[in-house]
């Protein structure tokens, strides 16, 4: 039998209290869809109230709210009202706001020393850790100078020893090159470890990354016999990328291992794991060496070597299933959720999660972001901060950016967090379905004057439904992420800092 929820309907003029409605969950998707009929079908045009419609103590003061981020924090204020304020070809007649600083900006020293800390030590630190993490650095930083220092003459050696030149100076000058190669890769590992929780939360879209770094590295490296002159700034770009690379693969190895192990063998696992590892490289050297006899040619070997790692790389992290829901496999709970009321099972949930994110790819939803990236102007913020008084976040979408957001308030907890994130998603569907409506209705009029333009749209309707839907929904979808297995913790959604802290300063 198909799970209920119960869906909130304001009633009917005259008709007393708002009812509430009892749908099967699989009809989640027709009622989105139906809210977004009827708001489109009874909302006003779309416009932006004037600065003179702003709440008495805004219009007096001029403030809206405080944010904060790490510790400093900042006061949004209305700035010049009544001016129009451009945005992408589009000119809305209402207020614009700034940020302004609580506080005096940090000392350079200071700055530096924060940005230091970000490279060498985790997030959270030193309450993210146990007290034995920083004798347990200092001796192993110690090692590795000794070890640093003891390279450079046991390269030089070993280049002597197997004849690179009969001249003193040349075996000093190649040892030289060598470490600077490697120095160079030693300083790119260091800066991508600046990544931090990445490695907990996306380690499957980390780790998969990290082999496409891998195979570029090894090109540049064989790109170097056609430039030989170029050989040493050529080197110290391929060893850059391929340290990035050996980072990712450290720094997950550990958590993809933790998902296989039952009980307290992770250890064993680890090393059986890593053997493996090594049993196939010896397997592929050897093979390697044996081929490499026949002179192939480089750039065909080339490409069928990377084809093979790339797809096996690409399989191996497919066939991790972690029980653990990050942004990508939220994602996929929510919208399976939302389209047919179930949530997946761990199996499905991990095979159909998003592998490989390029940069450049849009992310439609933002969670804990900050205040002056989610509005255009106060007087989006105005309409929709009363739906949200109960709440302890604000979730709006940005039209020009065509981006939903979720804003934190200070008090947010974990369970808070979640709900945000849930709350966007469903907004998400509705301005997903309110464009796919619009675009629909524009191919079926035959009057080619018609235009439709997503910037302009009143999204407020679209927020006022998610709110009902969500308010009815969301301890549904917690209980089914459950018995499916899920462990969902705010801190794998990756939430940005950023956090409300009220409306006017005390």
């Amino acid at each position: 039998m198909a799970p209920v929820m119960g869906l909130k309907r304001p009633a009917a003029a005259g008709a007393g209290a708002a009812q509430t409605v009892t749908l099967p969950a699989p009809a989640l998707r027709d009622a989105v869809r139906l809210a977004v009929r009827e708001a489109e079908a009874t909302a006003p045009p779309a416009r932006v109230p004037a600065a003179a419609a702003l709440p008495a103590e805004i219009a007096r003061d001029g403030v809206l709210c405080l944010e904060e981020v790490d510790g400093r924090r900042w006061s949004y204020v209305v700035d010049a009202p009544g001016a129009a304020v451009k945005a992408k070809g589009r000119a809305s007649v209402g207020a614009a706001f700034k940020a302004v600083p609580l506080q005096s900006p940090l000392p350079p020293v200071e700055e530096i020393m924060s940005f230091i800390r970000s490279y060498v030590v985790p997030e959270g630190f030193p309450h993210s850790v146990t007290p034995s993490y920083v004798p347990y650095m200092s001796w192993r930083a110690l090692k590795h100078f000794f070890g640093g220092a003891m390279g450079v003459f046991t390269t030089r050696t070993l280049l002597n020893s197997v004849g690179v030149s009969q001249s003193k100076a040349v075996p000093g000058a190649v040892a030289i090159n060598w470490i600077l190669k490697d120095g160079a890769g030693r300083v790119g590992k260091m800066l991508f470890a600046r990544q931090g929780k990445k490695f907990d939360y996306d380690l499957k879209q980390l780790r998969f990354s990290g082999d496409l770094l891998m195979e570029l590295g090894a090109g540049i490296e064989l790109a170097t016999a056609a430039f030989p002159q170029l050989f040493l700034p050529m080197a110290c770009v391929a060893n850059v990328v391929k340290n990035v690379a050996a980072v990712t693969s450290t720094s997950t190895r550990t958590p993809i291992y933790k998902a296989y192990a039952k009980g307290e063998n992770i250890g064993d696992v680890t090393a059986k794991g890593e053997s493996v590892g090594n049993i196939a490289d010896l397997l592929g050297t050897g093979l390697s060496i044996l081929i490499s006899k026949s002179n192939p040619s480089l750039v065909t070997s080339f490409a069928f070597l990377s084809c093979g790692y790339l797809l096996s790389s690409y399989h191996e992290v497919r066939s991790v299933v972690l029980n653990t829901l990050n942004r990508a496999r939220f994602t996929v709970a929510v919208d399976s959720f939302i389209k047919t009321g179930y949530v997946p099972t761990l199996k499905d949930g991990n095979s159909q999660e998003t592998i490989f994110n390029p940069p450049w790819r849009h992310e439609p939803v933002a969670i804990g972001s900050r205040f002056g990236e989610a509005f255009q102007e106060p007087a989006s913020f105005i309409a929709i901060k009363p739906m949200f008084e109960d709440e302890r976040y604000i979730v709006t979408y940005n039209p020009t950016k065509d981006k939903v957001y979720a804003l934190l308030k200070d008090q947010a907890k974990p369970d808070d967090i979640l709900k945000a994130a849930f709350h966007a998603h469903v907004l998400l569907h509705f301005i997903n379905a309110s464009h796919a409506n619009l675009n629909a209705r524009r191919r079926m009029n035959s009057n080619r004057s018609y235009q439709h333009n997503p910037v302009n749209m009143d999204f407020i309707p679209h927020i006022e439904e998610s709110c009902k839907i969500v308010l009815s929904s969301y301890g549904v979808f917690k209980k089914k992420a459950r018995e499916q297995g899920w462990i969902m913790s705010e801190s794998l959604l990756n939430p940005g800092r950023a956090r409300l802290c009220g409306v006017v300063p005390q």
